[in-house]
């Protein structure tokens, strides 16, 4: 846990214990000792692949909910909802450990996020992002642009 460091200026620093690599960790330790719980902040559901207006329409719709986003990794696309577990505790760590749903139990470290470099092909956050998308694989929409006209 960081603890707060007054400097005398106004914007205090943070300190506390850095992030190890994956291969300093001590015997008896684990990732999660150290991570902000990436994993547990989230899920990700495969969706079928857009491959027709109306396909992108529903990615589109997606994108108008609140703490959603749409992402391809390896060609896949995902419906990825940003929300919290409910049995996270304020320590990054499961309340509900023992009895956890066989998915967290399933679930490794060995390729978890926990380095902060994940990269996806592509990443929508928006729904003019999955509009541009669709129009450069498409082309554009018959009788509708995402542009506005150009002035007279």
């Amino acid at each position: 846990m960081a603890t707060l460091v007054e400097t005398g200026s106004e914007t205090p620093n943070v300190t506390g214990p850095r992030k190890p690599h994956r291969e300093d960790l001590a015997p008896g330790e684990v990732l999660c000792m150290y991570c902000p719980a990436k994993c547990c902040r989230y899920f990700a559901l495969p969706i079928d692949e857009p491959t027709s207006w109306k396909d992108f329409e529903y990615v589109r719709w997606y994108l108008l909910h609140d703490r959603a986003t749409v992402f391809i990794e390896d060609g896949v696309w995902y419906l990825l909802v940003h929300t919290k577990c409910k049995h996270l505790g304020d320590d990054n760590l499961c309340r509900q450990y023992e009895t956890r749903p066989q998915i967290c139990r399933d679930y490794t470290t060995k390729k978890c996020e926990y380095e902060d470099d994940w990269v996806y092909d592509h990443y929508f956050e928006t729904p003019e992002q999955v509009e541009e998308y669709a129009e450069a694989v498409l082309g554009p929409r018959k009788g509708r642009d995402i542009r506005s006209p150009r002035p007279r």
